[in-house]
């Protein structure tokens, strides 16, 4: 018998396809199966005028805030494709939610000014409020994002430009995806956002699934996506602290592994 936490576990994990190996390999290497159902599919925003203006003019900003790992991909990507390239001017400085978005800027040559405490919109509110008053801030963020940040830097005096850098759709295959692993059987399911939440949510309609699962646990990354996941009647029965990749699986070990 294996001695490995959660040997003999299946766990949902729903990120994108292109996200999921950190999640999946951390919890595999703990003798989870990882049952990987993308629910999320990262595309460019339907209109790139805005995005295209805010890279051609970063100079003009105090504050560049970047909101995930798929914020700085698809800004990058966009200055490539603009044939601008991807510099920081001078001068500017860049606030990342979390560790995983400051890896992922310090990839492209951003150097980190500041990341908040806790890997929630309010804690980076907190971190910048009092010194927000006169500063040009962009805000490069996911087309579904809510406004509760450029709201509350406004509030606190701040020049705000929220742009749009890519938009969650769901994959075709997910419906699919989604009953073949019900059918076999899983543990409990991981939820990194909000969108992964709506969009799981989307795909078991599709597949004539009962939300939520029956006798499935849901592990929660943080509050917000607690929240939506209450909101659409699915209770958290636990929640990372912190609110990144191994908290949640630490917090998956909790649940399932007894530890």
């Amino acid at each position: 018998m294996s001695s490995l936490p959660l040997a003999g576990k299946r766990v949902l994990v729903t990120r994108a396809a292109h996200q999921a190996g950190k999640l999946s390999d951390g919890l595999r290497a703990l003798g989870a199966t990882p049952v990987e159902v993308p629910v999320l599919e990262i595309r460019p925003p339907e209109n790139l005028k805005a995005l295209d203006e805010a890279l051609l003019s970063l100079a003009a900003y105090d504050w560049l805030i970047l909101t995930s790992a798929n914020t700085v991909r698809a800004l990058a990507e966009r200055a490539v494709s603009l044939g601008v390239g991807f510099t920081q001017p001078t001068g500017l400085k860049v606030a990342a939610v979390g560790q995983s978005t400051a890896a992922a800027a310090r990839d492209v040559g951003l150097q980190i000014t500041f990341i908040p405490v806790t890997y929630v919109a309010e804690s980076l509110i907190d971190g910048l409020k009092s010194s927000a008053t006169g500063e040009k801030i962009l805000l490069i963020r996911a087309e579904v994002s809510r406004d509760v940040i450029p709201e509350a830097l406004r509030d606190a005096g701040a020049l705000v430009d929220a742009v749009d850098a890519y938009r969650n759709v769901m994959p075709e295959a997910a419906p699919g995806h989604l009953r073949q692993a019900l059918q076999t059987g899983i543990d409990a399911a991981t939820f990194t956002s909000s969108s992964s939440v709506t969009h799981l949510a989307a795909a078991a309609r599709a597949a004539g699934v009962p939300w939520p699962f029956a006798e499935v646990p849901a592990v929660s990354i943080g509050p917000i996506t607690s929240g939506t996941l209450r909101e659409l009647g699915w209770e958290p029965a636990i929640e990372a602290n912190p609110s990144d990749v191994p908290g949640l699986i630490a917090a998956v070990t909790q649940l399932l592994g007894g530890t």
